[in-house]
C-alpha cells in the first residue's frame, strides 16, 4: 500500500492548509480550504474498474452523495479501497458535484502452483499462503507468502530453503503465480552447551529443555529443531527447574544460537547464574480481611520450614488458599507470598497474606491464535466467564490447565483494561502444535501364548479442533490378534467431565496346546475430578468370550465350565485415582494411585464382588545423576456373590507383576497344568532407574535394576479332578533382575532380563520380556 502511504503523508501534512489532498496517484485540487474541511457531492462515477463492478466500489467508501465529509472521510476510503486487494491504485478527487473514484485493479490469479517441494504437501503449503486462485494478485501478499513458507519449513529444521516468484501473465489480465522452493538440507543442531552451571552438570540441563541435540532418530521427533521462540520457552522449563530445587535467584543471563553456515548446524550457548540453594524459613499465613481467619488457612499451606524452597509448593499453597477464601464468600481476596531471604542461613521465610484486592470484573475473554482448536475448547478450561469477579489465581489455574493439554506449543495469558475502571479484558494467545501421532509397538513373551506382538496405532488428541481423544490400534502376534477403539469427550454435557467408551476385540488360537478363544467387550466411563489430584470415574463393562479346547480333557475347567457356549460378564465399577506425578512421561516425584470396586451379576455368567488397588511412587535419590527411585505395590481380592466362581472372574499374574514369570505363570493351577487363578493377590515392586553412562541423555536410554515379589492363591472354581488343585496356599514369589529403557520416537520400549529367586515347581518361568512400558 505504497500509494496509500503517500495519501495519508499528504493529508496530514498539507491538505488542511492548503487544499490539496493527495490520492494513490497524485494530487488534486479542491474548491477551497474549508470545502476540504466539509463538502457535499450529488453522486460518484467511478473509474478503471472492468472485472470489480463499480457497486463493489461504491460500497467500499465511506462518502455518500448528500452527506457533507472531510479529509477524514476519503482517507477511510482510500485505505478501505486498498485493504480489499484489488486494486493496485487508487485516487479520489472532485470534479463539480461528482466524487471521481478511479482505480486500477490488480491482475487475477488464475492457478497457484509450488514447485520444488517435497517435504511439505501442496496442500499444507496453501493453507499457509495467503493468494487464491480467482482472487487478486499482490506482490506485497506473493512476498508475505514467501516469508509464510519459508516460516513453514525453518518449523521442520530446515532454516536454509529459499522461495521466489515466477508470475506468468495469460489472457484477460489472468496470471499464474509460481512458488519456486529450494528445500536445501535440514538445519541440525550441533551442540547446546551451558554456561555457569556448577550444581548440575550439562547432560542434566539438556534433559530438561526441549530443544535436543541431533540425533539418529531426530528426523522422527524433530526435537533438534532451533526456534527461536522455543529457546525462550526452554530459558522458563530452566528457571521452573531451578526454582523447583531451592535456587531462588537463578537466572539466565543469556541463550544464543550461532550457524555455521559450512556445516548449516547450530552450536547452542545458554549462560546461566545459579545463586546460593536455600530452605524454607518460617511459613506463616496473615490476614487483612474481615471474616477470613488466617489460622484456619494455615493447614492449606504446602511449604513447610527446613524443606528445600520449592516455588510449585509456594504456588499449590496461592491456589489452595485462593480457592478457599473464594469459596467463603470473597471473590477478591488476593493471596500474595512474601519471602524474606536470610543470606547468612540460607533460608526464605514465607508470609502468605491475604487481603482485599481490586474489585474488578471480567469484561471479555479474548482467543487469539489458535488456527485449529475451537474457542470453546479455551475458554472451559476457565472456572470463570464474561461477568464474573476477575480472580488472578483462576486465570494462573486455567494457564496450566491449558500447557497441561498437550494442544498448544506455547501459551500466554495477558490483562488490558476493559471500557470501564472496573472491567478487565482477558487476552489469551496461544499457539496450535501437531496433536495426532502414528506409533509402532512391539513385544515379545516367551512360553506358552508368547512369541512377538506388534501393535500399530493412531492418536488425535484434539480431534477436529473439539479437544476430543482417539485411538485406534490393531496387533497381530504368533497365535493372537487384538484390535482396540477408544474415544473420550472432555466436557461431557459441558460439565468436566470425561465420557467415553473403549471396544475392543481378541483372537487367540493356540494349536500346540488344544484350545483357542476369541474375546470382545466394550466399556462405557465417566471421569469426574473431585480436585486437582484427585478423581473418579465409574465404568459399565461388557465382555464375551468364546472359548473352545479339548473336550475330552476333563480335568480342564476351562474346557468343563465355558466350551462350546459363550461365557459372559456384565459388571459396574468405580476407581478412586490419585496422581501427584511431576511429569507423567518421566516421573521424578510423586505417587500414582488408585482404588477399583467392581460388582458383576448384572446378567450374564459372572456373579461376584472384586477389591483392587495399586500405587506406585516416585523419588529423585541424586538429582545431578539423576537417579529415581520407585517404590510399587497392589493387591487384590475377589467375593463369589452367586454361585460358581468362573476361571475367568479370578486374578491371574504374571510377567507385567512379577517379572520372570510368563503370563498367568504364578498361581494355583489344575491338575493338567491350566492356570486357574486365585481369589487373593499381593505384588511389590522396587526399582532404581539413571541415565546409561557413555551415551548421550537426549537418546532417551535408562538403565534400571529391580526386584518384585508377590503371591496369588485362593481358589473358589470348583475342580473336581482326581489330583485337585495346586497352589492355593500363599507361597511368595520373588524375582531380581535388570532392564533397559528407551523413550523411543515410537513411544516408550522396556527389556527386562529377571531371574526368580522363590518360584513353586509348577509356576512357569519367564526370564526375558521386551514390551511397551507404562506407569502400571
Amino acid at each position: 500500500m505504497k500509494a496509500g502511504s503517500r495519501f495519508l503523508n499528504a493529508v496530514s501534512a498539507v491538505a488542511l492548509s492548503t487544499g490539496i489532498v493527495a490520492s494513490g496517484t497524485g494530487i488534486v485540487t479542491l474548491a477551497s480550504a474549508s470545502v476540504a474541511e466539509a463538502a457535499t457531492i450529488s453522486r460518484v462515477e467511478v473509474r478503471g474498474a472492468t472485472r470489480v463492478s463499480p457497486e463493489t466500489v461504491r460500497a467500499n467508501i465511506t462518502i455518500v452523495p448528500g452527506k457533507s465529509f472531510s479529509n477524514a472521510d476519503i482517507d477511510s476510503s482510500v485505505k478501505r479501497l486498498y485493504s480489499t486487494g484489488y486494486f493496485s491504485d487508487v485516487s479520489i478527487n472532485i470534479s463539480g458535484g461528482t466524487l471521481v473514484v478511479t482505480v486500477s485493479e490488480n491482475q487475477l490469479v488464475n492457478q497457484v502452483v509450488f514447485n520444488g517441494n517435497r517435504k511439505i504437501k501442496d496442500e499444507k503449503l496453501q493453507a499457509v499462503v495467503r493468494t487464491r486462485s480467482l482472487g487478486p494478485y499482490s506482490e506485497a501478499t506473493a512476498e508475505s507468502d514467501i516469508q509464510a513458507i519459508k516460516d513453514a519449513y525453518a518449523a521442520m529444521g530446515r532454516n536454509d530453503v529459499t522461495v521466489t516468484t515466477q508470475v506468468v501473465p495469460i489472457a484477460e489480465g489472468r496470471v499464474n503465480l509460481a512458488f519456486v522452493i529450494n528445500e536445501g538440507e535440514r538445519t541440525k543442531i550441533k551442540q547446546i552447551n551451558f554456561v555457569g552451571n556448577n550444581a548440575y552438570s550439562d547432560g542434566r540441563l539438556q534433559a530438561v529443555i526441549a530443544t535436543k541435540e541431533s540425533g539418529i532418530f531426530s528426523f522422527l521427533n524433530r526435537k533438534d529443531v532451533y526456534n527461536a521462540d522455543k529457546l525462550r520457552a526452554d530459558e522458563e522449563l530452566l528457571r521452573q527447574f531451578y526454582y523447583n530445587r531451592g535456587y531462588a535467584d537463578f537466572r539466565v543471563v543469556s541463550s544464543d544460537a550461532v550457524l555455521d553456515e559450512s556445516s548449516n548446524e547450530y552450536t547452542v550457548t545458554i549462560t546461566v547464574e545459579e545463586g546460593e540453594r536455600y530452605n524454607f524459613g518460617p511459613v506463616n499465613v496473615e490476614s487483612t480481611v474481615e471474616g477470613i481467619n488466617a489460622e484456619e488457612l494455615k493447614g492449606l499451606v504446602q511449604t513447610s520450614e527446613g524443606s528445600v524452597y520449592k516455588a510449585k509448593d509456594v504456588q499449590e499453597s496461592i491456589s489452595a488458599i485462593s480457592r478457599r477464601v473464594a469459596a467463603q464468600g470473597y471473590p477478591f481476596a488476593r493471596v500474595t507470598p512474601r519471602g524474606n531471604r536470610d543470606f547468612g542461613n540460607r533460608t526464605i521465610a514465607v508470609d502468605y497474606l491475604v487481603d482485599q484486592g481490586e474489585r474488578a470484573y471480567i469484561e471479555r475473554i479474548e482467543i487469539r491464535g489458535n488456527t485449529r482448536t475451537r474457542d470453546y475448547v479455551i475458554r472451559r478450561e476457565f472456572d470463570v466467564s464474561e461477568g464474573d469477579a476477575f480472580n488472578q489465581e483462576m486465570i494462573a489455574t486455567a494457564k496450566r490447565r491449558l500447557d497441561a493439554l498437550g494442544y498448544f506449543s506455547a501459551v500466554n495469558i495477558s490483562t488490558q483494561p476493559g471500557s470501564a475502571a472496573d472491567r478487565v479484558v482477558i487476552v489469551v494467545d496461544v499457539q496450535d502444535q501437531s496433536t495426532g501421532s502414528f506409533g509402532i509397538g512391539a513385544g515379545y513373551a516367551a512360553g506358552s501364548g508368547g512369541g512377538f506382538l506388534v501393535e500399530a496405532s493412531i492418536e488425535e488428541k484434539n480431534f477436529l479442533g473439539r479437544g476430543q481423544y482417539i485411538r485406534l490400534a490393531a496387533g497381530r502376534g504368533q497365535d493372537s490378534r487384538t484390535y482396540n477403539v477408544s474415544f473420550t469427550e472432555p466436557y461431557f454435557l459441558g460439565y468436566r467431565l470425561a465420557a467415553g467408551f473403549d471396544v475392543f476385540k481378541n483372537e487367540n488360537d493356540y494349536d500346540e496346546d488344544n484350545y483357542s478363544y476369541e474375546d470382545s467387550g466394550f466399556s462405557l466411563r465417566v471421569t469426574a475430578p473431585i480436585t486437582e489430584r484427585l478423581s473418579t470415574t465409574l465404568r459399565y463393562n461388557f465382555t464375551q468370550m468364546d472359548y473352545h479346547g479339548d473336550t475330552d480333557d476333563l480335568s480342564s475347567p476351562y474346557d468343563r465350565v465355558v466350551n462350546g457356549s459363550p461365557w459372559e460378564r456384565s459388571s459396574v465399577s468405580q476407581t478412586l485415582t490419585y496422581n501427584s506425578l511431576d511429569d507423567a512421561q518421566q516421573a521424578h516425584e510423586g505417587i500414582l494411585a488408585s482404588a477399583t470396586q467392581e460388582y458383576a451379576g448384572l446378567g450374564g455368567t459372572s456373579d461376584f464382588y472384586k477389591l483392587t488397588g495399586k500405587f506406585k511412587w516416585y523419588y529423585t535419590v541424586h538429582d545431578d545423576a539423576d537417579i529415581i527411585a520407585s517404590l510399587a505395590g497392589s493387591a487384590g481380592h475377589v467375593f463369589n456373590t452367586g454361585g460358581e466362581m468362573e476361571v475367568f472372574d479370578q486374578f491371574q499374574l504374571g510377567s507385567n507383576d512379577i517379572r520372570g514369570f510368563e503370563r498367568n505363570g504364578v498361581g494355583p493351577r489344575a491338575a493338567n497344568g491350566d492356570a486357574i487363578g486365585g481369589t487373593t493377590y499381593f505384588t511389590a515392586s522396587a526399582e532404581a532407574t539413571f541415565p546409561l553412562p557413555f551415551v548421550a541423555r537426549d537418546a532417551g536410554f535408562r538403565g534400571a535394576v529391580f526386584a518384585d515379589a508377590g503371591t496369588l492363591y485362593g481358589n473358589e472354581v470348583d475342580v473336581t479332578a482326581a489330583d485337585g488343585v495346586r497352589g492355593t496356599d500363599s507361597s511368595l514369589r520373588a524375582s531380581v533382575g535388570l532392564g533397559l529403557l528407551w523413550a523411543s520416537p515410537f513411544g516408550p520400549l522396556r527389556i527386562d532380563y529377571a531371574i526368580p529367586v522363590a518360584k513353586e515347581d509348577f509356576d512357569r518361568v519367564q526370564n526375558l520380556k521386551f514390551g511397551i512400558s507404562s506407569s502400571f
